[in-house]
């Protein structure tokens, strides 16, 4: 068999399979792209899944690539054996809906035996038990003996990854020979011995599992082939593992030149030379795709790997710096499959020489503590270094964790994890409640402290809504960065910018800036110090570094609704001196798409009809179509044109002065429409105070103004449709139906009358007398307070002198209790006020009131009849 090396692998593959008609496709970036299921892209498939769940078409329906992928489930074993590896290549082919088993099984086998080159008889297909239809190709077309069929269960040989497209697998295994086998009788495929190993899987997407184990027969069957590239290597080049094939082989003696040692002559070495071989690779990569060094998601594994790497290349004694070397010779290796890591070779070999500084500067120190660490737990005949400690490590000298456990494994000493956690969780909270709220998605601005003062920007914006500039800085939420990658939030700052920031009461401007290889959406843009512009936000595609040329895109609409308001404040200050005088100032405005609010000292509220003048004068200046102008000059040539500034603000040496013809000139750094009829229409929604002399207007242009009224007109039309009434008959229907209302309450307390009189009868015999002072205490049910008092008035009139005390349920749990005394008892001393505070608490309540009447609630039904017997005890007590 012929020696092929990597780059010729990879480019026979996809040559192969753009000879059956696949659209050979560059790897995407190892950043998911609109995939919150993964943080870095692991398989081949991963980036193509909305073309196998039809969410998006393919371009076309046969694909093939080399992907880039990392897995960092096991990086704890990477080093420790040459099996284990965190970067890879993977080659696939795929097919959406368009071939099916019999083509994939056949082009497997024609691009191992006759392309490759590999012996046929070597060879051993695996498929999933129950798919006999793979059996049978392998077993009657391509010929495989029935003996060197393997079926395995659906632990091997059936792909699923939670919910999703699945399906069962053909894997096929290539026979390295004895001499890297275990030498048990038994073995075969599918033994554990690096003598059988699996070169190629064929999945057959033919499933839909629900995520609860429930299967559906895909509408679109589909083919997801992967071949680990750096596997089929080995093989072919018959080599002991990964860590022997041409292009990682020549990292590896780089890494040994570097050392000075030797490879597979001290396997201790050997763990490190393994680990910094892989690591550089998955870190070049990382860093190549815009993925940068934090302490968080996809940066954190960067930094976690780049981290261990240094470590193990002081451990082989490789002094200073040599990472940023090293990887100009993964470089070397890779560009051929992926030019992009020659293009960006300064901005890596930067972002790792920062790194590798970053930790060079803490390690020494954090290693003579953890040796105190660790000389401390000896003493105490302890192994478990608590939570507290290892987070200082991380916190104060950024030792990852899982750097501090491995450095303290090879000690036998493990970590309390629970409490590192704790205490990780302990600083999140101080840091949150720490924060100082600003506009930068309300965090911390500190961030924008580490900018150089000297950078600067320049706003370019008020004629033109786009332009090209260079990126100068950014920054994620918490560092400045060389680079930010997809679902990165943080900052972009260019020399010249057409975005407006927040200023003057303008908020600031919204849009996309795009550069060849990434998409960032600015969300707000803020003034910073030193005159930097920060464009706040969120990366959406790709990546983008410091030194691009980026293309800035303001939205039109966002820039064109919030000058529309902006213009208006400035024909409402005008028109608001003109109807209530010249003391009216400016105190604050705030303008943005949606609305504008202006704020102006005035004495009192205004009427409607000087609102409506104001709304009149304003949309007489728009429909009067006046240019709107806007000047540069000096004060004083500003002071000479009439220009209002604004009370208080400090101004430089040069102004801006917008105005309106004669009607309104203004000093205003702002952005305006170029004619005041670009405005359309004005509404003034509300007029308030907010504080002693200051008023508020909040208004609407445009289109805030249709939509207003079309608001308005919806609700006029729930009115109408309420009041089974048209429109234009709403007042008149209204005022009608007040009129019916007005008499059914007039008739509904006649009837409330007459039922509390039919509810009290007879009274004569419930007249009685206490110490010559006669009293009615009586019930009745159903009443509410305002027909209790009406009954009290007249039962007062029939017993001419004396007290009466009424009590009435409502319901299961409402008492209402009413007391009256005529004045000739009460100057015996009765008290209507005080008899009700004795008696309110035997219903469960309270209440009070003057001497001739008061009144009571109470919650409890069941007391009434016990109050009306206390009631004769009661004014005894009052009149002696």
């Amino acid at each position: 068999m012929q020696y092929r090396g990597v780059n010729e692998l990879r480019r026979l593959y996809l040559d192969f399979f753009e000879s059956k008609g696949h659209l050979k496709m560059k790897s995407f970036s190892l950043v998911p792209h609109n995939d919150n299921s993964l943080l870095i892209i692991n398989s081949g498939m991963a980036p193509l899944k909305p073309y196998f769940t039809g969410q998006e078409i393919p371009p076309r329906r046969r694909v093939t690539t080399c992907q880039k992928c990392i897995r960092t489930g096991d990086i704890e074993n990477v080093g420790k054996t040459a099996r284990h590896g965190t970067f890879f290549e993977m080659l696939g082919n795929f097919s959406f809906g368009d071939y099916f088993k019999d083509e994939a099984i056949h082009w497997s086998w024609e691009f191992l035996t006759e392309t490759v080159g590999l012996d046929p008889d070597r060879l051993y297909p695996s498929i999933y038990q129950d798919d006999d239809e793979a059996f049978n190709i392998w077993n009657k077309e391509i010929g495989i003996a029935p003996e060197r069929i393997f079926r395995f269960g659906k632990e091997d040989n059936f792909w699923e990854h939670g919910a999703g497209p699945c399906g069962p697998c053909s894997e096929i295994y290539y026979d390295r020979g004895e001499k890297y086998g275990c030498g048990k009788p038994g073995c075969t495929v599918g033994c554990d011995c690096d003598r059988y190993m699996e070169v190629w899987n064929n999945v057959f997407s033919q499933f839909n599992n629900d995520g609860h184990g429930n299967y559906t027969d895909l509408i679109q069957k589909n083919i997801d082939t992967g071949m680990g590239l750096e596997r089929l290597a080995v093989v072919v080049q018959d080599v002991d593992s990964i860590f022997d094939v041409d292009t990682l082989q020549a990292l590896r003696n780089k890494v040994c030149e570097m050392a000075g040692v030797k490879y597979k002559e001290d396997e201790k070495q050997d763990v490190s030379i393994r680990v910094i071989t892989d690591h550089i690779r998955s870190v070049t990569f990382m860093v190549s795709d815009g993925i940068m060094p934090s302490n968080e998601g996809r940066g954190y594994v960067l930094r976690r790997l780049l981290r261990r790497a240094a470590r193990h290349g002081r451990l082989l004694g490789i002094e200073g710096k040599f990472l940023s070397k090293l990887c100009e010779t993964v470089i070397e290796g890779s560009k051929d499959g992926y030019p992009e890591l020659e293009e960006k070779r300064t901005f890596i070999t930067k972002v790792i020489s920062e790194e590798e500084d970053k930790f060079n500067k803490t390690i020494d120190q954090g290693l003579s503590i953890l040796n105190d660490m660790e000389a401390e737990l000896a003493s105490k005949g302890e192994n478990v270094l608590s939570g507290a400690d290892a987070f200082k490590l991380y916190d104060t000298y950024g030792f990852p964790i899982d750097l501090t456990k491995e450095i303290l494994e090879e000690k036998n000493i493990t970590i309390d994890e629970a409490g590192f956690n704790a205490a990780m969780e302990e600083q999140r909270v101080k840091a949150r409640n720490a924060r100082k709220v600003t506009n930068y998605m309300g965090a911390d601005a500190t961030v924008y402290d580490k900018i150089d003062p000297a950078i600067t920007s320049a706003f370019v914006g008020y004629d033109k809504l786009t332009n090209e500039s260079e990126i100068t800085v950014l920054t994620t939420e918490e560092e400045v960065v060389d680079a930010l990658s997809e679902g990165d939030k943080g900052t972009v700052i260019v020399d010249e910018t057409v975005f407006y920031a927040t200023m003057g009461g303008q908020e600031g401007d919204k849009g996309v800036i795009k550069t060849s290889e990434g998409e960032f959406a600015v969300e707000t843009t803020i003034k910073l110090k030193g005159g930097k512009i920060g464009h706040v936000g969120t990366m959406t595609k790709g990546m983008m570094k410091v030194g691009d040329t980026a293309t800035m895109e303001v939205s039109p609409a966002y820039r064109a609704d919030t000058c529309k308001n902006h213009s208006a404040t400035h024909l409402l200050q005008k028109a608001l001196r003109t109807v209530l005088g010249d003391h009216v100032e400016q105190k604050g405005s705030y303008v943005d798409p949606d609305r504008l609010r202006f704020d102006f000292t005035h004495f009192q509220s205004m009427t409607k009809e000087e609102i409506a003048k104001v709304e009149d004068i304003v949309n007489e200046k728009i429909a009067e179509a006046i240019p709107v102008v806007t000047d540069v000059m000096t004060i004083e040539e500003a002071k000479k044109t009439g220009a209002m500034a604004l009370f208080g603000e400090k101004y430089g040496e040069k102004v801006r002065v917008v105005a309106m013809g004669d009607f309104s000139k203004e000093f205003c750094g702002g952005t305006h429409v170029a004619n005041t009829a670009n405005i359309r229409l004005f509404k003034i929604v509300s007029e308030a105070g907010v504080a002693a002399g200051v008023r508020r207007i909040e208004a609407l242009t445009d289109k805030g103004v249709m939509k207003y009224y079309a608001e308005l007109e919806k609700t006029i039309e729930e009115a109408a449709k309420a009041a089974k009434a048209e429109p234009v008959q709403l007042v008149k229907k209204i005022a009608a139906m007040n009129d019916e209302i007005k008499s059914l309450m007039s008739e509904n307390e006649k009837l409330k009358a007459e039922l509390a009189n039919n509810a009290l009868g007879d009274t004569a015999g419930d007249i009685k007398e206490v110490n010559g002072v006669k009293y009615i205490a009586t019930k009745v049910d159903g009443v509410d307070m305002n027909e209790l008092r009406n009954l009290g008035d007249k039962l007062k009139g029939e017993i001419g002198s004396g007290v009466v005390v009424i009590v009435s349920a409502q319901g299961a749990d409402k008492v209402s209790v009413i007391a009256m005394a005529t004045d000739d008892v009460i100057a015996k001393g009765a008290h209507a006020g005080n008899l009700i505070k004795a008696l309110a608490p035997i219903v469960g309540g309270g209440g009070g009131g003057r001497p001739n009447m008061a009144q009571a609630g109470g919650k409890n039904p069941a007391g009434i009849d016990e109050l009306i017997a206390k009631v004769p005890d009661t004014i005894l007590a009052q009149i002696g």
